[in-house]
């Protein structure tokens, strides 16, 4: 059985600052062919889909389609604010390596 991603208050609170639910979108959290590692991370706001794995907390959602939830499992979808910026991140405890900026890694 797989462990879907979990999302942190911090994830959240960010949608919620955003507005997301507000306008009608979550987080939608996709993985892809590319990148300098092999994979790459896709996140944007979108709408939900019928197919989609919805987690939901503070009146905000994430989305996962189903083809990306495999290469997610039990990973930690979180927003962080650093000097360099802010950005929502994945620590994916099944990514072999990573690149430098976080967006691609490989399995």
């Amino acid at each position: 059985m797989q462990l879907p991603p979990k999302v942190t208050d911090r994830a959240f609170d960010q949608l919620a600052v955003i507005g997301a639910a507000n306008q009608g979108q979550a987080l939608r959290i996709a993985v892809e062919g590319g990148g300098c590692s092999g994979f790459q991370y896709e996140i944007a706001l979108d709408t939900q889909k019928p197919d989609d794995l919805v987690l939901e907390g503070k009146g905000q959602k994430v989305v996962v389609d189903e083809v990306s939830l495999p290469f997610l499992e039990n990973a930690v979808i979180d927003f962080t604010e650093e000097l360099i910026g802010a950005r929502f991140t994945i620590e994916n405890p099944n990514a072999t390596s990573s690149c430098g900026c976080g967006t691609s890694f490989s399995m």
